[in-house]
């Protein structure tokens, strides 16, 4: 790495991110489990696999168009158990809260994280509140972590993918980052921009693992380009997608338009990106459709059989342009 000083570009979750990890936390932690750097862990136990996952949020604002610190804390961890083929079962939450945050908001973030577990059917079961002083912390920030349960038979990870696999997004790119920008900075962008903020666990269990992907990953930090990159990286295979299968409202294509922003890079919290078999895949766009999480679904891409672990766009006008992992912070605080 070459700074002395940790930057904010460190938490976007593109290059930066990685190097801090694999320099710092998977070099002195390494183990089977932690190596595999997806959305969660898969642990082998006594007649049974749980997965484990755990996640850290400081969104700035704490409410937003669509969502909430709180609904993205609930939602963030049902969605990474969700896409290693676990059934949620139970969250832990730890709350730093800085002193003066107004006894109100804090009642309607956990009000918001309540009604976000019961749709997910997850239990929040045990948590941690910490106070500091003013100026301290950014009025608030929660941890939370999350177990969940891998039925017999599933197993999705990059390792999996193969030439050939056709990639599914399960709908609208990008909103999440633009309804956080456009609050935060009172850009008063108009059009219906809001977060796609959403529990997908309901989704993937029935729309997804019982037609066979390969491999789910969340889309979040880094937005889509961040996760493709990584799944060329473990497969080592390239990807390519197809800007014109790339689903955009048009409210948020503008507002990229207006701000410089690539959708591909900006975050999402209620994207699921997924590879399957042609044959799987066709069965999987079919069925996530009739969800309502799932009514965009769109194939954006496949596997290339060259083994260069690179990631190409197919453009409008028919170019072909590499999709690099994200260097630096685009937009900070999102989750």
């Amino acid at each position: 790495m070459f700074f002395e000083n940790i930057p904010l570009a460190c938490g976007s979750g593109g290059r930066l991110t990685c190097e801090l990890i694999k320099e710092v936390f998977q070099s002195s932690f390494s183990n089977k489990f932690l190596n595999e750097l997806e959305d969660a862990a898969v642990i082998d136990m006594p007649g049974s696999k749980i997965a484990f996952t755990t996640d850290s949020y400081v969104v700035n604002p704490l409410f937003f168009p669509g969502g909430d610190i709180g609904k993205i804390a609930v939602c963030g961890t049902v969605n990474d158990l969700s896409v290693k083929g676990a059934v949620p079962v139970a969250i832990s939450c730890g709350f730093i809260i800085e002193e003066g945050l107004p006894l109100k908001i804090l009642k309607e973030v956990v009000s918001s994280m309540k009604k976000a577990a019961a749709e997910a059917n997850v239990k929040i079961v045990t948590g941690d509140t910490k106070v500091v002083e003013r100026l301290k912390a950014d009025k608030l920030f929660i941890n939370t972590s999350g177990i969940g349960v891998v039925k017999k038979g599933i197993d999705v990870s990059q390792k999996r993918i193969k030439p050939g696999d056709l990639i599914i997004i399960n709908g609208d790119l990008a909103s999440h980052g633009i309804a956080v920008l456009n609050a935060r900075n009172n850009l008063g962008i108009k059009g219906d921009i809001k977060s796609d903020c959403a529990p997908l666990n309901g989704l993937i269990s029935y729309s997804i693992i019982p037609n066979g992907p390969s491999c789910m990953r969340d889309v979040t930090r880094g937005g889509l380009g961040m996760v493709l990159n990584e799944a060329a990286s473990s497969c080592g295979y390239s990807i390519e997608i197809d800007e014109n299968a790339l689903p955009v409202s048009k409210p948020v294509k503008s507002a990229c338009d207006m701000l410089g922003i690539d959708p591909l890079y900006a975050a999402n919290e209620g994207k699921v990106a997924v590879f399957a078999s042609e044959k799987n895949a066709l069965k999987i766009l079919s069925s996530m459709r009739k969800h309502k999480y799932g009514k965009r679904a769109s194939i954006i891409g496949r596997v290339l059989p060259e083994k260069k672990a690179k990631v190409w766009l197919k453009t409008s006008i028919g170019a072909k342009r590499m999709v690099a992992m994200p260097e630096g912070e685009q937009l900070p605080r999102i989750c």
